[in-house]
């Protein structure tokens, strides 16, 4: 409507404008009798304008605002044709104008009536002049002779240029208004599209990459982000064979693959197990255009899958231990009864009698043995109660200190007082004193062991600065009867682990910033474990 008001100011300032000019130009001593009627139309017609540019900011409704400078302009046009002479009028042309300006904002039947209008406004000025019953005013000359055929020739032609132009004008606007519309709809469909794409890409919880037919990855998604540690600006027109060297999805040429695994070492040097599978981009003329490889961190799932595994042998190595243990330990408690027996005779010689003493005290050492074998085949249900777990370390840190083979040993305690947590502190002690046994004994007796509580009382770790646990063995280290020294038995942290399982927990081991091995124990949500167990 701005462009409207502006064009119709340059166009009356154009067409009056030149007349008026012209007529001042053209030499004659008295001013033509039309000259105020024009100086008057331009005027009354600027400050329309003008006060049109007011009001549009604050009008509310527009299409009356429309259509009142429609009804303006064919009033105006009508005015103008009647001060420069009606039939012999060089502006008849305006109301095609009017017209054509017309079907830019209103419908098709609308223009149609603008085109009535204009038909009916300039055949009722000819008409009028025709039977001389059109006023003049002041100066103002009509011819006085015109003929019928003049008049009807006059009519006919406007009237028909009006109509046809109306008909056009309308027709392509509204097919305009409708092209317009679809592809404002369009827009807005892609717009949604696009949105949607990226909310789907941003919202999955599968990794996303394309990779180019450089073999270059050109898109990275925020779950790809999330699983890697690396970000777009990271890996972006990078070679995925660079990123992701254990990938089979690009040696030269595209590879699709339905279901693989790789391992990837991601920002932090983290192993990570990735699934992934790869899919070819094409164009519609199936045209190859890169490759589409989606990936997910299967990690969790395979240290849960190693996990049942674990779980399962230890199941049945628990239920060969029971059974076993129940068959040696009468017998040896038999043989121990009788050796001390004999023992208290006075005819044995020192030689006999400390060869029998080697016997109860291998008899003691299997019958611990298969204490440990009881205490991990068939270990007792847990028996939730409020645990300073603070006190429990303490107590720990004391026993190992006391000991003449640690002497050497410093403790960190790295824990507030008053730490309580809801476990059997029986077991859960037990398990803790392998640890420490564990990695005392790793350590030789010199080095810094931490002991430590979660700032959530959730994790309790045990970290010692010894040698650490070679990667080869990591994953065996909690199998029953493993072991790496000469006199152990390999209970020891499987033990724990089954403890630990009891306790609805889980165990981790990871490379200490010393060098050493760290043991956390992550127990689950203490207060509802508490009273799932208890039944309080």
């Amino acid at each position: 409507m701005r462009w409207f008001l502006f064009f119709r100011v340059l166009i009356i300032t154009l067409f009056l404008g030149g007349a008026i000019v012209y007529q001042l130009r053209s030499g004659l001593q008295k001013p033509h009798p039309v000259l105020p009627f024009l100086y008057l139309l331009v005027g009354i017609s600027y400050l329309y304008a003008l006060l049109s540019a007011s009001v549009l900011p604050l009008t509310r409704r527009l299409r009356l605002f429309t259509q009142a400078q429609i009804v303006w302009d064919l009033l105006f046009v009508s005015s103008l044709i009647y001060v420069t002479g009606g039939i012999e009028s060089l502006f008849s042309f305006l109301f095609i104008l009017v017209i054509i300006s017309s079907s830019v904002f209103l419908t098709r039947k609308e223009v149609l009536l603008v085109a009535s209008a204009s038909a009916i406004l300039y055949g009722s000025i000819l008409d009028l002049q025709y039977y001389g019953y059109l006023p003049l005013v002041g100066g103002l000359y009509f011819p006085e002779q015109i003929s019928d055929r003049d008049v009807f020739f006059a009519v006919f032609v406007n009237v028909l240029a009006f109509l046809l132009t109306a008909l056009l004008s309308g027709t392509l606007a509204e097919r305009l208004r409708r092209s317009e519309l679809a592809l404002e709809k369009k827009e807005i469909d892609y717009e949604e599209l696009e949105n949607l794409n990226q909310t789907i890409l941003s919202n999955i919880s599968s990794g996303l990459m394309i990779v180019n037919s450089r073999g270059r990855i050109r898109s990275w998604n925020a779950a790809a982000e999330k699983i890697t540690g690396y970000s777009l600006q990271d890996v972006y027109d990078r070679e995925v064979r660079e990123v992701f060297p254990h990938l089979a999805v690009y040696n030269g040429e595209f590879r699709v693959i339905s279901r693989g695994e790789g391992r990837f070492p991601d920002q932090r040097g983290t192993q990570r197990v990735l699934g992934y599978a790869s899919s070819l981009i094409k164009n519609p003329q199936d045209e190859t255009l890169g490759l589409l490889i989606t990936f997910q961190d299967l990690t969790h799932v395979k240290q849960l899958e190693e996990q049942l595994h674990r779980a399962d042998r230890l199941a049945a190595v628990g239920q060969l231990a029971s059974g076993m243990a129940h068959e040696i330990r009468n017998p040896l408690a038999a043989i121990s009864g009788s050796v001390q027996l004999l023992m208290e005779g006075d005819h044995l010689t020192d030689e006999n009698r400390r060869l029998k003493g080697i016997v109860v005290k291998e008899a003691n050492r299997l019958s611990d043995l298969l204490t440990d074998f009881l205490l991990f085949a068939r270990p007792s249900p847990p028996r939730f109660e409020s645990v300073d777990v603070s006190i429990l370390l303490d107590e720990l840190a004391d026993m190992i200190t006391a000991d003449s083979r640690f002497s050497g040993l410093k403790i960190s305690r790295e824990y507030p007082p008053g730490r309580r947590m809801h476990l059997d502190h029986r077991l859960f002690s037990q398990a803790l004193w392998n640890l420490v046994i564990n990695g005392a004994e790793a350590m030789e007796g010199e080095g810094t062991m931490h002991l430590g509580i979660s700032p959530d009382a959730r994790t309790v770790y045990v970290e010692d600065s010894g040698p650490g646990i070679p990667g080869e063995i990591r994953d065996r280290i909690f199998d029953p009867f493993f072991t790496t020294k000469e006199r152990g038995t390999g209970l020891g942290l499987a033990t724990v682990y089954s403890i630990v399982e009891a306790h609805g927990g889980r165990i981790e081991v990871a490379t200490a910033p010393a060098g050493g091995a760290r043991f956390s124990i992550h127990l689950p949500d203490a207060t509802t474990e508490f009273k799932d167990k208890t039944g309080s």
